[in-house]
Formats: C-alpha cells, sequence, structure tokens
C-alpha cells in the first residue's frame, strides 16, 4: 500500500469514528432522565419529647435490594422488581438516615442529635434496619409499606436500651412515581414520628 493510500484509509476511520461518536452523542441526548423523587421529614409534633442525653443517628441499615435509589415494588409473594421511569434522588439508607435527623430536630426538644463524623461524643446511638420500604400488591391493590427495627444503644455499655419493629401502610393511588413516592413519603412520615415519640424518652 503507498503513502497516498495509508493516507486515505487514516482518513476513512477517522470519518468513521467522528460519525459514531455523534451518533452516541445525539443517542444520549435523546435519552429522557428519569424522574427523580425525594422523602421529607414529618413536622409539626404536637408534643416536642426528649431528655438531657445526645444520640447519634447512623446510616440503616438494609439488603442489597433495598441498598439503592430504585423503588421496590412486591407484585407477589418473594417476588422483587422496580418501579420502572422513577427513582430515588440518593440510596434508600442515606436518604433515611438524613429525614430521621430531620424528624429528630424536628420532634425532640433539645435537638442533640448528630451523624457519625460530626465531631459529637454520643451517649445513645439509634441503629435502624430497613425490613421494607416499597409497594406490595396483594389482591391487585397496590400498598405503600414501611416497615423499621429500631434499637437504642448506650454507648457507655454497649447494651440495648431499647428495641422496637415499627411499621405503616398507606394505599397507592396510582402504580407510578408520583402516586407511588407519595404514598411511601405518608407511610415513612409515620414511621418516623412514632420513632422519635419512642427513642427521645429513652435518652
Amino acid at each position: 500500500m503507498g503513502a497516498s493510500e495509508r493516507r486515505h484509509s487514516s482518513v476513512t476511520l477517522l470519518a468513521r469514528a467522528a460519525l459514531l461518536g455523534v451518533t452516541l452523542a445525539l443517542a444520549g441526548c435523546g435519552s429522557s432522565p428519569i424522574p427523580t423523587f425525594d422523602l421529607s421529614a414529618p413536622n409539626g409534633f404536637s408534643a416536642r419529647g426528649g431528655g438531657g442525653g445526645q444520640l447519634i443517628i447512623v446510616a440503616p441499615t438494609a439488603l442489597a435490594a433495598l441498598d439503592t435509589e430504585k423503588i421496590l415494588v412486591e407484585p407477589a409473594p418473594g417476588q422483587i422488581t422496580y418501579l420502572p421511569e422513577a427513582q430515588w434522588s440518593d440510596r434508600l439508607p442515606s436518604l433515611l438516615q438524613a429525614r430521621t435527623l430531620q424528624a429528630f430536630e424536628n420532634g425532640s426538644k433539645l435537638r442533640r442529635v448528630a451523624r457519625p463524623g460530626d465531631g459529637v461524643v454520643g451517649e445513645y446511638q439509634l441503629n435502624l434496619d430497613i425490613r421494607t420500604f416499597g409497594v406490595r400488591i396483594t389482591a391487585g391493590a397496590p400498598e405503600a409499606v414501611v416497615e423499621l427495627s429500631a434499637k437504642v444503644i448506650a454507648l457507655a455499655s454497649g447494651k440495648i436500651a431499647a428495641a422496637q419493629v415499627f411499621s405503616a401502610r398507606v394505599p397507592v393511588s396510582a402504580m407510578n412515581g408520583p402516586g407511588v413516592t407519595a404514598a411511601l413519603d405518608t407511610a415513612s412520615n409515620k414511621v418516623l414520628t412514632d420513632i422519635v415519640i419512642w427513642s427521645s424518652s429513652r435518652f
């Protein structure tokens, strides 16, 4: 192959690569972003409780199916899928940790709550485990189900000061992003309100 042919071959390859890049860029521009939803923190507590202890709120634990931005759907017992075209604004454990902290700030009289790494020496720690956080379809009726296991740990002794499971169920008006996330937010608010009221009297 002569020098002229080699130059022509190189130009052709570059042109094809440039065309491929433009095609991929256009394909990326054509895909619409996934609608993203957030959770709120409960507010308007009728009574503010809480003692003098400082509480550390760690990120909740969860199975891999819940440790994601995806919104869980259980179409039948033992089956797991995710709501298409919708997602949370962060991984669910991180999102719940932030909203739990805000819930305590809104409802605890002394507001002595912090995350690990905030430089606060805590006397108690709240451990949450996400048992269920998604839509469960039973007899064709979708229902938002939130179930959290809560433990208050006395850090000086390492003993469990209190433990309880909290749950809430809310009917889902529509199986789409707005309908599902609104129901889950209502259920989450109910559970977090109960956790704040229950645990605030323990520290």
